[in-house]
């Protein structure tokens, strides 16, 4: 692997690190630098339709943010590919995220997800990688108080979302 390629490699981490880092923080306005400013941007949400467009993009992830209270991201399985100004990263989204603080202080519930997600990345004319689209889909886990068949297999009744 070529030198170069090892930088762009370590380039797309760090953006798609600041993706992630910039919902943590609900920080919308270095959300919004780091995507494309082309309206041709996409996002899917686990559970919502598909939206395009700049302004959808954002306005989606102003109402996660206002709406979640706590939020971390334990990114695993992290896959980067580059093609020339093209950066493809799959990764698993291990999510934990929580309500409102309770009356005596103490942190609120906390609940704890799955997504598979890619990040699309494109290089910019600073040379800067910025995401065009992001896809997530929750990951189906096997239910520990099921699968009496006792075979290891996940059978359409073990599976939740």
């Amino acid at each position: 692997m070529s030198r170069g390629a090892r930088t762009d490699i370590e380039a797309v981490e760090a953006a798609n690190t600041a993706l992630y880092d910039a919902v943590e923080h609900a920080d919308l306005d270095s959300l919004g630098d780091l995507w494309l400013e082309e309206e041709e941007v996409s996002v899917v949400h686990p559970g919502w339709p598909a939206l395009t467009g700049r302004g959808e993009v954002l306005r989606s992830y102003a109402l996660i943010m206002a709406n979640t209270d706590y939020v971390q991201f334990f990114l695993t399985d992290v896959e980067v590919a580059v093609h020339g100004d093209t950066a493809l990263v799959s990764c698993t989204e291990n999510i934990l995220s929580g309500g409102p603080a309770e009356d005596d202080g103490s942190a609120g519930p906390l609940v704890g997800g799955l997504v598979v997600a890619t990040n699309v990345f494109r290089r910019g004319e600073d040379g800067n990688w910025k995401v065009w689209s992001h896809h997530g889909s929750p990951v189906l886990v096997e239910r520990e108080d099921d699968g009496e068949d006792g075979d290891g297999e996940i059978d359409e009744g073990d599976v939740t979302l």
